[in-house]
């Protein structure tokens, strides 16, 4: 055979002599394998086997202490019953030999029968003074070996109660032995049933228990699990497109009060997705508009229709910049949003830096045919970025005149509350309603949808004004009504020197921290260079 004929057989014989692919665990026994650890199992089931195994171990204690107590001091109470009858029955045997003055006499030793029958499983045997026996309950005559007299008295005098006869004059004329058959505990049948009634009563009372502990332990885990499955399932539902699923869960408790936080969550996000889609849409037709314009009159200039002269051309440099303050805008909106653009901390004085915005925008509120009025209190100082304070400030400002006719009057006035200070903005325009109240924060939102984009601006001002707040701390109030005019109020909170300083060791102590974390990190680097 040559030895490319004997390579194939080489690899047949292997694959025989393999061991065969059931001896490696199946997919199947893997699962079953895991399903038998403890952290595969069920919450209700862990609950469950918790109260159960809870309950067993108090079982078992409690059976154990009871054995203990059953060992050590039920054994002790049924000696010294026996000893107490053993006593008794030799006290008796006194006062009858005081009579008859003869203890073999069977009168005498008769309280020693009478021991015996009234108590079951007792023996009783009397002694005289010379050891000899004179009554034992327990000798059995044997007949066929010469009456020969075979006691069942204990040899071990540990088994047996033993008291003496004394008579009242001090003499000892004999002894009383007495014991319990079968038990080296003077233990009476009785006895021993009883107890052993109460260790089968303990195991049954234990099984008992578990089994309710079970149960209990079952439906208690079943009334927790259900409001978290419920979740899941209000979870996995937002998962897969259903925004307005919810929890419905209600209560003091904590998973109650996680659903409800739930709630507020996906309504957020309810809120976020419908305003991600409104946004899109809103941004599309602000810009498809201008475009539109600029399209339909470049094309006209292409096509001979108009003449590239300067009126056309300012027509379309006009709405490019009006493109370029919307996406400007947005951009603007977005980094707020976001965080992107850092917010400085200073120490402001409001009615300084809002005196230098009203004094630039006189000549603006002047053109467009309105008074501007300003009144500010001294000394109002907040911790914020004063530009993004300016920028807020400038667009309420801005927002008043836009929407205020001719003749009117706007007012910019700076108070100091307990903790906040208020920057309001008031005009006498066109006010508006409660619903438009809720509303005028949303982005491209407009009081008047009959005004054209000159004169109604871009709808994104107010959106900034009140990230800008949000971001100070604070809040916006408006105010309003329909035909009489609105305000709109900035809260920022006060300055607290006691509440800067701690903040000042707070990011002191961070950039301690992180200077030491970067000279440790260099020290590694530098290190490992060096084993390198």
């Amino acid at each position: 055979m040559t030895e490319t004929e004997a390579k194939p057989r080489i690899l047949e014989t292997a694959e025989e002599v393999a061991p065969p692919a059931a001896s490696s665990p199946s997919p199947e026994r893997k699962k079953e394998k895991k399903h038998l650890r403890w952290s595969n199992l069920s919450y209700t089931t862990r609950v469950t086997l918790a109260f159960a195994l809870i309950a067993a171990m108090t079982a078992l204690v409690a059976i154990g202490v009871v054995s203990f107590v059953w060992e050590q001091h039920f054994r002790t109470y049924t000696a010294d019953n026996m000893q107490t009858l053993c006593e008794t029955t030799a006290n008796r045997i006194a006062a009858i030999y005081e009579e008859t003055g003869d203890l073999w006499n069977p009168e005498t030793t008769r309280p020693a029968a009478q021991a015996t029958e009234l108590t079951s499983g007792v023996g009783v045997r009397v002694i005289d003074l010379k050891g000899s026996t004179v009554f034992d309950s327990s000798v059995i005559i044997d007949e066929q070996q010469g009456d020969v007299f075979t006691s069942f008295a204990p040899q071990d005098r540990s088994q047996a109660a033993t008291a003496s006869i004394v008579l009242p004059d001090g003499e000892k004329v004999g002894t009383v032995r007495l014991w319990v058959y079968g038990s080296e505990a003077l233990m009476r049948q009785p006895d021993q049933e009883f107890r052993d009634n109460s260790y089968q009563a303990m195991f049954i009372a234990g099984g008992v228990a578990i089994v309710l502990a079970s149960c209990i332990g079952f439906l208690f885990a079943r009334n927790l699990v259900s409001p978290i499955n419920r979740i899941m399932k209000t979870a996995r539902a937002i998962g897969d497109g259903d925004l307005s699923a919810r929890t419905k869960l209600t209560g003091e408790d904590e998973v109650a009060r996680l659903g409800e936080t739930f709630d507020v969550m996906a309504e957020s996000v309810e809120k976020d997705r419908d305003l991600e889609r409104r946004l899109t849409t809103d941004v599309a037709h602000e810009l498809r508009t201008p475009l539109m314009a600029i399209q339909a009159t470049v094309e006209a200039m292409i096509d001979g229709v108009y003449e590239a002269d300067e009126e056309r051309l300012v027509t379309v440099n006009s709405e490019i910049q009006r493109l370029s303050r919307l996406v400007n805008a947005l951009l603007k909106l977005s980094r707020l949003e976001n965080r992107g653009e850092p917010m400085k901390e200073e120490v402001v004085n409001v009615g300084e830096l809002i005196s230098g915005i009203v004094a630039t925008h006189e000549m603006f509120v002047s053109d467009s045919g309105l008074t501007l009025e300003y009144d500010a209190e001294p000394d109002v100082m907040v911790v914020g970025d004063a530009d993004m304070i300016r920028q807020a400030t400038a667009n309420l400002i801005s927002n008043a005149v836009r929407y205020t006719p001719e003749g009117g009057h706007i007012t910019v006035s700076v108070r100091k509350g307990d903790i906040m200070a208020s920057i309001a903005v008031r005009d006498t325009g066109i006010g508006l309603t409660k619903e438009e109240a809720r509303m005028v924060f949303s982005r491209f939102w407009r009081a008047d949808a009959g005004r054209n984009r000159e004169s109604g601006g871009l709808g994104v001002g107010l959106a900034v004004v009140k990230e800008i707040v949000d971001r100070h701390g604070g809040w916006v109030q408006v105010e309003g009504e329909k035909g009489k005019g609105a305000c709109f109020t900035i809260h920022i909170p006060l300055y607290d020197e006691e509440r800067a300083r701690a903040r000042e060791k707070t990011q002191a102590k961070e950039a301690a921290k992180q200077a030491r974390a970067a000279k440790q990190g260099k020290a590694k680097a530098h290190n490992s260079g060096k084993i390198g």
